[in-house]
Order: structure tokens, then sequence, then C-alpha cells
């Protein structure tokens, strides 16, 4: 507060609502004395949603560039934290990472075979009367794909875990290799043979 010549007593507005300078004297509707209880709310018009409390909607703003008619959008990419010194982008960060977290996990994508693209299984029981069961082979390859993921992340953890002793380890490491040998099956239904299921040989089909 300070002292004006021709308005006396003036400050700026604690609430910054009107450009100072103000009068000392002067209010506004939106002032409470402190320690004073918050005004109550006004009165809700017949078929207004509760909390809304009768605001009016806000202004909308003016469209950014990309969005304004004619202009072409441009995809947003969010910068990386400060913390990582990597010359790229948000998207491309994550695209590598999940690269290299399929790569350490054994996990990854595959193709299934263009000529099984369209196919099913049919599983008919030799009871007469009875319904036959129809997979979409792709639905079939999906789940197949999933156990070889599964089984190849389960004999990492085997490798890396350091409670079990090396005799322990090469005994479930044969369990896991006759699991991918009874697998080998499926193998005709990848696209690559190298993503498919590798035996001990003799299992291999």
């Amino acid at each position: 507060m300070h002292e004006d010549p021709a308005r006396g007593r003036v400050g700026e507005c604690a609430l910054e609502v009107y450009p100072p300078p103000v009068k000392a004297t002067a209010t506004c509707a939106r002032y409470r004395a402190k320690g004073a209880p918050p005004p109550p709310p006004p009165p809700r018009a017949a078929g207004q949603p509760r909390g809304s409390g009768g605001r009016s909607r806000p202004a909308e703003r003016a469209p950014s560039p990309e969005r304004r008619p004619g202009a072409t959008p441009q995809p947003f990419r969010s910068p990386l934290p400060r913390e990582i010194d990597i010359d790229m982008d948000i998207d491309e960060f994550r695209r590598v990472l999940r690269e290299v977290l399929s790569e350490e996990l054994g996990v990854g994508r595959a193709e299934m075979g263009g000529r099984w693209e369209g196919g099913e299984i049919v599983l008919r029981p030799g009871k007469e009367g009875t319904a036959e069961k129809r997979i979409p082979l792709d639905v079939f390859f999906h789940k197949i794909v999933m156990l070889r993921d599964k089984l190849r992340v389960l004999e990492q953890k085997i490798n890396a875990h350091e409670g079990l002793s090396d005799a322990e380890k090469v005994q479930l490491q044969a369990y896991i290799t006759g699991c991918y040998g009874t697998l080998t099956t499926f193998n005709v239904l990848f696209a690559r043979r190298e993503d498919g299921f590798a035996g001990s040989g003799k299992d291999s089909d």
C-alpha cells in the first residue's frame, strides 16, 4: 500500500481481478473478510445438473494452427526427460526399449505361414450326435506363440536364479527342452522356421 496524491491510499488487488492501483476502500463481489465462511452457492435452476454451480461454460479457445481448417495436423512428440541425454523423441525411445526387452526376455513377434491364413482347426468327436469344435488358426497360432514366449522367459529366469545349483538348473532346463521338443509339431505354422521350437534333436520332428 502507498499514498497516491489523487486517490489517497492505494494498492494492488489481492485476487488480481482489477488492475492496480486500487483504492484501499474499494471492494468487489469476490471479497471475503479473513475468517468469514464462504458464500453459499447460487440457487440451482430447474433442470440444471448438480455440481455445476450455475457457472457458465468457459469461452472456447481459438484453434491452434495445426487444428485450423486446411492445416496439416502434426503429431505431438513429447521430449525425453532431461536425465536421459539421448537424441531421440519419446516414441523412438519406447520403440527401442521394446526391442531391447523383447530380445532380453526372448519375447517377440512371430508370423504365421501364409498358407495357413484364414484356416481353422476342426475337432471332430468320435461319438455320433455331438457337435464339432472349430478354432480359427490365427487364434490357435497366437496361443502357441504365447506358450513359446512364456517358456523362453521361464528358461532365462532359471538360468539367472541365484538360489539354484548348476545341477538343478541343468535338470530344469532338460524339462523345458523336452517341452520344446514336444511342441515342434507346430513349427509348420511359423512363417520362419527359426521362430518356432527347437528340442534336443531326438524329440524334434
